[in-house]
């Protein structure tokens, strides 16, 4: 646990920012699960649909840092990849 008061204050801040972070990382990865089922359903045209909204929280997370810049741009390619090769 921590001792000084600066220590605890920094805790208490983690906890807070916890809360943001795991929120965003939740929409990183709902949104791409929703992408990934339906074009495993062959449903194309409605995931492609869906690819703004995934831009954009992948963008949102890794502006905030909670994911990397590299990992963010990674998802995406793959993402793309995933569409084209079932085009």
């Amino acid at each position: 646990m921590a001792i000084t008061s600066s220590a605890k204050k920094a805790h208490r801040s983690s906890l807070k920012k916890r809360v943001f972070n795991v929120r965003r990382k939740q929409d990183v990865d709902n949104t791409l699960k929703k992408i990934k089922k339906l074009v495993s359903e062959k449903k194309v045209a409605e995931a492609i649909k869906l690819l703004p909204t995934a831009y954009k929280a992948l963008d949102k997370a890794a502006k905030e840092h909670t994911l990397k810049k590299g990992t963010a741009d990674r998802k995406k390619s793959r993402l793309m990849k995933l569409i084209a090769r079932t085009k």
